[in-house]
């Protein structure tokens, strides 16, 4: 029987053929505790043993030993097991709070020297609104990675929602209302939002001083890309919100269609003040109902539920969080 020590796992005993296969393995109590509460965590993060396997970049066959030696050692069932998902058990549920919390102080232990000796490095999988990744975060990249000359950015940029767990990714910007996801949220700003029209369309239809005035007119419609659903015509008023359904004859899912659509004297749109800045400066568009603008969208940045974050991230987050307040007034 040999022994090896592979990072992400820790050290393991194994069994050979006359080939050099793997044929069994034997995970070692003395050694690996912790790597077996890391695996079992990403699991249940996961809900999947396939998920967890890819995240760790290990076999699934390794994770699945891994977690039935776990559940022998401490003699009770952790997770409920189907053809097409995976779930914690309520012993299995208290026992995760309890890994995730020993993992994350194991992790910031060795973080300690180690980030004071060094220069933050590694890769960093960053998902952000398509609009600010674009026109705000990729033209701004150069300064962070002279900055930072050991980390490398891997920059998804999508409209719609990501899960940071099984598509491995390290911090996400959500603009917009979030919902009760668990993971860490870190609050950015706000977004301003106004409401905007070409001239061509309010020397057509007039131009609307109030949203009482807005019978008659059109609206591109937005619909959005996680849900499907219409997103009404919204103002403030005395600190109130209110919002009404506007008649379109175009509905579209992606900002840039939104405002391209608008350009074409399609109907009056609710857009980010940014997202439009240029068009408002060469006369192409026009804002109206200035005192009548939509709530702004709280902008923030999501992290995987775990206390200690590494230090890539850490100066990535505040490197980001000052640019969009530079940028966008938030």
């Amino acid at each position: 029987m040999a022994t090896t020590y592979r990072p992400e796992i820790g050290y393991k005993d194994f069994d050979q053929d006359i080939t050099g296969q793997e044929s069994r393995t034997i995970w070692r109590a003395d050694l690996d505790r912790i790597d077996l509460f890391r695996i079992y965590a990403r699991v249940v993060e996961c809900e999947s043993f396939t998920q967890a396997a890819k995240a760790l970049g290990l076999p699934r066959s390794s994770v699945s030993a891994a977690v039935a030696t776990l559940e022998q050692r401490i003699g009770t069932r952790l997770l409920h097991r189907t053809t097409r998902s995976v779930s914690a058990t309520q012993d299995g549920t208290a026992f995760y709070e309890h890994c995730a919390r020993l993992v994350a102080d194991v992790e910031e232990t060795e973080a300690l020297f180690r980030h004071s000796a060094a220069s933050p490095a590694g890769r960093l999988r960053i998902d952000v609104p398509g609009r600010i990744g674009r026109l705000i975060i990729a033209p701004a990249l150069p300064d962070f990675l002279a900055r930072y000359p050991e980390i490398d950015i891997d920059l998804s940029v999508t409209d719609r929602a990501s899960n940071l767990i099984e598509d491995g990714i390290d911090c996400v910007l959500r603009v917009g209302p979030l919902s009760d996801s668990g993971l860490i949220a870190r609050a950015v700003g706000e977004l301003p939002l106004i409401n905007v029209a070409t001239p061509s369309y309010l020397a057509a239809h007039g131009t609307p001083g109030h949203p009482s005035e807005l019978d008659g007119h059109k609206a591109v419609n937005y619909a959005s890309p996680s849900t499907g659903r219409i997103e009404p015509w919204e103002w403030l008023e005395d600190s109130v919100l209110h919002g009404r359904a506007l008649p379109g004859r175009v509905t579209v899912n992606s900002a840039e269609a939104y405002i391209a659509c608008c350009l074409a004297g399609l109907g009056l749109i609710q857009i980010p003040a940014y997202d439009v800045a240029e068009h408002l400066a060469a006369g192409e568009l026009v804002e109206v109902m200035p005192r009548h603008r939509a709530a702004p969208m709280p902008m923030t940045l999501l992290y995987p539920h775990r206390r200690h974050l590494s230090r890539r991230l850490q100066v990535f987050a505040d490197w980001l969080v000052a640019l969009l307040r530079t940028r966008l007034g938030a």
